[in-house]
């Protein structure tokens, strides 16, 4: 925990506690909001015909890339919802930064 609080930044054990509560918060809640909004745009996964195996693994896939934003979007805002904004604004910058989309920030 000690390395982890120095690499972070992190002060205290509580405040390690709340960052690790808001990315579960997170994940969650990014898993559970995908599915309705394929539902909303027309995608559900009887969509997709069930008997060929591409199908599934093509609602799979569409759903897992609009977890990825809708998880960017949620996460700054649980983190400012928690009183971590500066620590998730920057986590999300260096992220975002590493697979080569920090030019959204510049």
């Amino acid at each position: 925990m000690k390395k982890l609080k120095e690499r972070w930044g992190v002060s205290s054990n509580l405040q390690l506690v709340i960052i690790f509560v808001v990315f579960s918060v997170t994940g969650s809640s990014a898993v559970y909001i995908a599915k309705p909004f394929l539902q909303l745009i027309g995608l559900q996964r009887d969509s997709f015909s069930p008997d060929f195996i591409w199908g599934g693994l093509t609602y799979l896939v569409i759903r897992i890339m609009l977890i990825f934003p809708f998880y960017q979007i949620l996460l700054v805002i649980y983190g400012w919802l928690f009183g971590q904004f500066k620590f998730f604004w920057e986590f999300e910058k260096k992220m975002l930064n590493r697979i080569g989309l920090g030019f959204i920030f510049k």
